[in-house]
């Protein structure tokens, strides 16, 4: 089965939202071994929606919208898929029914306009929606299905799961499509590419590469008639990377740098605190993130002038003498964060970030009762991107010696 997605809203078309759905849905077929070939963002003009639809509809079996299904003139999804299969719109009248009940329960008024959510065509199967107005619709003509789903993401996941997944299971060519992602840092995206050449080659399955703010990601996507047969194809390509980029790997799929830091120090059942300058609150902001984050970092401190490093703990005489961003101060950074918040490790990140040549320095201080050591990293981009290098450094210098740490012990 080939399917196609279509956003519809011209926010999306302005840059004003993000166009998130489709990047869950992209990765949602593929374990219902459904083939995704195309992505068409259309605005909120039915003329070129409808002109959106009938393209996707010779070149795919499977349409799914996502948008345009709000009580609003500019909602025109419904009034398009109507269009597409040469069917008129008609209230639903219990469908009005129940939507006016649920208005007064939750706003106390029921606004004319929302009628328009009620409306539906003969060949449409009507999707509830527990968590807004905006029902879905399931349409079969033709050997075709269109699919149309809510806007907001939390209302799209809930119908997908609950109304649209057990449909399509039954549906769906056989066979399973299944990927894996595993990630590298400190390797250009050419020079991994051209590590993997050899297993790059294969049709199934299938690699790709591509840059990510945290390194260089391998995407390996298997297609197998069963689960098994998928998940032994991803294992061995992975352990194909995994014996070429060995130094260089360090997470995969859902792994973040914060979310690996704390899968090591919680090993060890140690402690983190933090100490930085430059980076602006970005590296306590990265591990606080981080899933059961508070199991092991216990916070970290935001020093963004010399008065403050000193009135943390840090000695005047090491700023004095190597400068208030240098790998001395760093270091002390590192001293003071860990003495403060009394943890096991510390990190501290200063660094010099100059936005009109687009280039820098990062240095990183490591401070624990087993080690103290430090880096210093050149840095190039602008100022968020940086910023960015500078936090995920100090996090993979952080995960480099808690590996040796926990391989000595």
């Amino acid at each position: 089965m080939k399917a196609e997605l279509i956003p519809v809203g011209t926010e999306i078309l302005l840059g004003n939202i993000v166009d998130t759905n489709s990047s869950f849905l992209a990765n949602q077929l593929p374990l219902l071994g459904i083939d995704l070939y195309f992505i068409s963002t259309a605005g909120d003009n039915q003329r070129r929606l409808v002109d959106t639809l009938n393209r996707a509809w010779n070149r795919a079996d499977l349409i799914i919208t996502t948008g345009g299904l709000g009580p609003t003139q500019d909602d025109i999804t419904r009034e398009a898929i109507g269009e597409l299969v040469n069917e008129d719109l008609k209230v639903d009248e219990k469908l009005w029914q129940e939507l006016q009940e649920l208005l007064r329960r939750y706003l106390g008024e029921v606004p004319h306009s929302n009628i328009r959510q009620a409306t539906t065509i003969p060949s449409a199967q009507v999707m509830p929606n527990r968590m807004g107005t905006a029902p879905g619709w399931w349409v079969e003509k033709d050997d075709h299905i269109v699919i149309a789903l809510p806007g907001p993401s939390d209302e799209m996941k809930m119908m997908w799961q609950e109304s649209v997944v057990p449909k399509l299971e039954g549906k769906a060519t056989k066979g399973i499509i299944l990927s894996r992602v595993v990630k590298t840092f400190r390797l250009a995206e050419a020079k991994v590419d051209e590590m993997v050449s050899p297993i790059s080659k294969l049709s199934n399955p299938t690699l790709a590469t591509y840059i990510n703010p945290d390194g260089v990601y391998l995407r390996i996507t298997a297609k197998g008639n069963e689960k098994t047969e998928a998940q032994r194809l991803i294992a061995q390509s992975e352990q194909q990377i995994r014996d070429i980029l060995a130094a260089y790997v360090w997470g995969v799929d859902d792994d973040t740098p914060g979310s690996v830091v704390g899968q090591l120090l919680g090993g060890k059942s140690w402690s983190l605190a933090t100490m930085e300058s430059c980076t602006e609150g970005l590296l306590c902001s990265t591990i606080a993130g981080g899933r059961e984050s508070c199991v092991y970092f216990k916070g970290g401190l935001l020093a963004s002038c010399d008065e403050a490093k000193i009135a943390c703990g840090v000695d005047a005489a090491i700023i004095d003498g190597y400068g208030k961003e240098s790998i001395q101060v760093a270091r002390a950074m590192a001293d003071t964060a860990r003495r403060n918040l009394k943890t096991n490790v510390g990190l501290g990140v200063g660094g010099n970030i100059d936005s009109e040549t687009n280039s820098g320095e990062a240095f990183i201080g490591l401070s624990s009762d087993e080690f103290e050591t430090t880096f210093t990293h050149k840095l190039r981009g602008n100022r968020s991107r940086m910023k960015q290098r500078a936090v995920h450094a100090a996090l993979f210098d952080l995960r480099k010696i808690l590996l040796e740490e926990v391989q000595c012990i």
